[in-house]
């Protein structure tokens, strides 16, 4: 049906003949001649009908946008003034003389051209992927997984599988649950991640596991969320920490020599949990913006402006502050935009001082708050956070967290609207994160990763007595400000995990209910083990250069996880209710 994809037709093939077949992207009828551009996924290529072929040109006038055409004809230079420097064909095109029209096609919705909705897009996705852009990001998540698996398959590791059916177990997010036909009243769920499974092969035996998996998470969306998503799951065997991070950044490496021809650090810097959220406000910072917090809160204990002095004196509180190089031109509206964006993450406000000229000190500054901070407050001000004249410093002061959220978010909005990101890539690794922190509303301990991370201490006893300032063997792989990857050392003795279990509060009945196959297996032989999960779409979606991950992923979801495509989900059949022994409560109307 075709010898060359349209967009591999070049000057190397002139004067040969060649079938080529596609898609129409464009049709044009120029007095007497019509000149169609054919497309696949290779690219276009311009035909020309000429009218003494009567029969394929009385053809190619119906032809419309989308049809689908089988061409064949004679490869000729275009003519002197009519190449196209833009177009990777555009030094040829083809004379037809046989024409085969193998479907037609409805007027589409909208145009490869046309920037159409998000919505219009997913429910037309199989012409939302005809999209020059879109062929490119699939293409390129084509060209990534391949360069993982050569990496990991020439590092010893060997692809498993792991069950889709599995038994809830507690993740950090809420479970896709399947009822079960054949044991009634009994549900399996779709895994967060092979966690557990992946844990039990390295009991097994196998030493280095990969698999590049679906994984499900039925949570608030967000541009780079999905309720099902892809991962890149690793376990090794016999390693610590280091060794883990070592093989994993050369992972990456490859990936981004081998795809994007791109040489990253030979060594990514490390970062503790600490350090990254009191210099940047976040645990994922973006090097590539070269402004960082300054911490405030010893100066500001006695000053007589108490939306400072209160959190200053507070042990969870923190006062901070954010220079912004030439942020002096920012208008009251930005102020005021930018005020109500870090109110999202809690912020009751954002004062700020524009500095003018610095040599003049509080004469060469303006802000409503500067009455309220004594000559002393100011210099060390100066100093901490090397101002300069055209700068502008915002601060945060209230809990600490609400400070590191509401400034670190600021921080990454500013940066991107006053274009202060750098060129290139900026991978970096976090560790030290903390074991536990307290939940919000139950002030019960909860795993910052996840309930089988090992914690930095061997003893048992030790980290129930100091459960708050226990770190753990926890690292996350951060490009760009984007945590591409998490994982860590994991328990691999009973005693330490039950005392963990216990710490979650996670009762030894329930213990045994959920995890008892997990326990029982660390009492034969369990070695020390360890491993990390990429975010396959998330990588992509850093790659290609896309606002969101549907933009990486064939059918993804919309940001209320449903499908417009498929109009999921949907309602069942009372019979499959009925089978699995289910029965739907009416709905109460208002």
């Amino acid at each position: 049906m075709r010898s060359i994809y349209c967009g591999d037709v070049g000057a190397k093939e002139e004067g040969q003949e060649v079938t080529v077949a596609g898609w129409v992207h464009r049709r044009r009828d120029h007095g007497g001649v019509i000149f169609i551009d054919l497309r696949d996924r290779e690219g276009l290529v311009q035909v020309v009908f000429n009218p003494e072929k009567k029969e394929i040109f009385t053809e190619a006038e119906r032809i419309r946008s989308e049809y689908v055409l089988s061409v064949k004809g004679m490869v000729r230079i275009r003519p002197d003034g009519t190449k196209n420097p833009n177009m990777k064909t555009g030094e040829i095109e083809i004379i037809a003389s046989e024409l085969n029209t193998l479907n037609d096609s409805l007027t589409p919705p909208f145009h490869h051209d046309e920037n159409a909705s998000e919505e219009v897009r997913l429910k037309y996705r199989y012409l939302d992927l005809r999209r020059e852009s879109m062929l490119h990001n699939l293409r390129l998540r084509h060209r990534v997984t391949q360069a993982l698996r050569e990496f990991l398959d020439k590092n010893g590791f060997v692809d498993i599988e792991t069950p889709m059916l599995t038994r809830a177990t507690p993740e950090g997010a809420r479970d896709y649950i399947v009822p079960s036909r054949t044991h009634q009243g009994k549900f399996f769920a779709l895994p967060q991640s092979p966690q557990i499974f992946k844990q039990l092969l390295m009991m097994s035996g196998f030493d280095r596991y990969y698999q590049i998996v679906r994984c499900f998470r039925d949570e608030d969306l967000r541009a780079d969320r999905q309720p099902e998503f892809t991962q890149l799951d690793i376990e090794m065997s016999f390693v610590d920490q280091q060794s883990v991070m070592n093989k994993m950044q050369d992972l990456i490496r490859y990936v981004f020599d081998r795809v994007m021809n791109i040489s990253l650090p030979e060594v990514f810097p490390v970062m503790s949990y600490s350090e990254a959220m009191r210099r940047f406000g976040s645990d994922k910072p973006d090097l590539r913006i070269s402004m960082e917090l300054v911490d405030l809160s010893d100066i500001m204990k006695e000053v007589e402006f108490k939306v400072f002095s209160g959190p200053a004196k507070d042990k969870d509180g923190r006062v901070a502050a954010l220079a912004v190089p030439g942020g002096s031109s920012l208008s009251r509206k930005e102020i005021d935009d930018y005020t109500s964006f870090v109110a999202r993450y809690g912020a009751k406000g954002l004062a700020y001082i524009k500095i003018e000229d610095i040599s003049k000190k509080k004469d060469g500054m303006q802000s409503p708050i500067l009455k309220f901070l004594p000559d002393e407050v100011i210099d060390e001000l100066v100093n901490r956070a090397d101002i300069n004249d055209g700068d502008i410093i915002f601060f945060g002061a209230d809990k600490e967290s609400i400070v590191n959220d509401a400034l670190g978010a600021l921080r990454v909005r500013i940066g991107k609207d006053l274009n202060l990101l750098e060129e290139g890539w900026q991978p970096l690794w976090v560790t030290d994160f903390p074991m536990f922190e307290k939940d919000k509303n139950s002030n019960n301990w909860t795993s910052l990763h996840h309930p089988f991370t090992a914690p930095s201490i061997d003893d048992a006893e030790e980290l129930e007595n100091n459960p708050g300032k226990v770190l753990s063997k926890a690292y996350d792989m951060v490009l760009n400000g984007s945590e591409i990857g998490g994982g860590s050392i994991r328990i691999h003795n009973k005693k330490m995990q039950a005392k963990v279990f216990q710490l979650l509060n996670i009762s030894d009945a329930e213990a045994q209910e959920k995890f008892g196959f997990l326990l029982q297996a660390l009492e034969y032989g369990c070695p020390p083990h360890g491993g990390i999960a990429f975010g396959l779409d998330r990588i992509i979606m850093l790659l290609s250069g896309a606002e969101s991950i549907r933009d990486v992923i064939a059918f993804p979801k919309t940001q209320t996880a449903s499908c417009p495509l498929t109009d999921a989900p949907g309602e069942v059949s009372s019979e499959q209710l009925k089978e699995t022994g289910i029965r739907l409560r009416p709905t109460v109307s208002e």
